[in-house]
């Protein structure tokens, strides 16, 4: 089926995430969470926005980290980059779009090796003329 179910629950969440009349405030860095299926390791990561983590063959960027204020109902949303370095082999895109924490399972990064989620965002970036 091309219009899974897994993808209208991720519209009908952004749907809310959007026009709902509440807001979300950036954050400088996203909490992942990593486990590699090969050892059984599970690591929690802090990545700051912009810059680049390496895990093994993969490249992970944090474009964008965002949370709803305490005060409003939760929601931590990131927009993740994630490459995949193959040796011969040009790098390729494994992953590019946003994880929410609330739902992991719902956009994770599921590789053979590892697999990524988003936790939380932390350090509110401060809105400039406050």
């Amino acid at each position: 089926m091309l219009f899974e179910k897994r993808h209208f629950i991720f519209l009908v969440a952004w749907f809310f995430v959007l026009f709902s009349d509440s807001y979300a405030l950036p954050h400088q860095s996203a909490v992942l969470q990593t486990l590699d299926k090969v050892t059984a390791r599970v690591s929690t990561v802090k990545l700051n926005v912009g810059d680049l983590l390496n895990l093994g063959p993969l490249q992970i960027i944090a474009k964008h980290c965002d949370k709803r204020p305490p005060e409003e109902p939760p929601e931590t949303v990131a927009f993740l980059d994630i490459w995949e370095n193959r040796v011969g082999q040009l790098p390729s895109s494994i992953f590019r779009g946003w994880m929410f924490a609330a739902s992991p399972g719902l956009n994770a990064l599921e590789h053979p090796v590892y697999d990524i989620w988003l936790l939380d965002c932390i350090g509110p970036i401060e809105k400039k003329g406050n």
